[in-house]
């Protein structure tokens, strides 16, 4: 199993707005797509006006496969026109992705 851990940077004061949109379109867009969300959170010290979320997926051909079917999605696409929050996350400096594989009690 691998999980999928996206971060993404937002603006000072987008954050409210990232989450109101997401929860109430790209939520219901992006789970029957890709599968299995482990978690969604946003970072309360440290890095503030983060968010994380974390995806599983049984191997990397299945994440890719479902990806792809989420970029390719008409209404993921025009909500990522939907206000500056999305706006904002379209440059790399706001975003990091990590994979990481279950090693133990497998």
């Amino acid at each position: 199993m691998f999980v999928e851990q996206r971060t993404y940077t937002l603006h000072s004061g987008n954050t409210a707005e990232f989450l109101r949109l997401y929860e109430q379109e790209g939520l219901a867009i992006q789970r029957p797509i890709l599968g299995r969300l482990v978690g969604y959170f946003s970072s309360e010290v440290g890095i503030l006006h983060q968010i994380i979320h974390m995806w599983a997926y049984n191997d990397l051909e299945e994440r890719s496969r479902r990806r792809a079917t989420l970029n390719a999605d008409a209404r993921w696409k025009r909500l990522h026109t939907k206000g500056q929050a999305f706006a904002n996350l379209s440059g790399k400096q706001n975003f990091h992705a990590s994979l990481i594989q279950s090693v133990v009690g497998r």
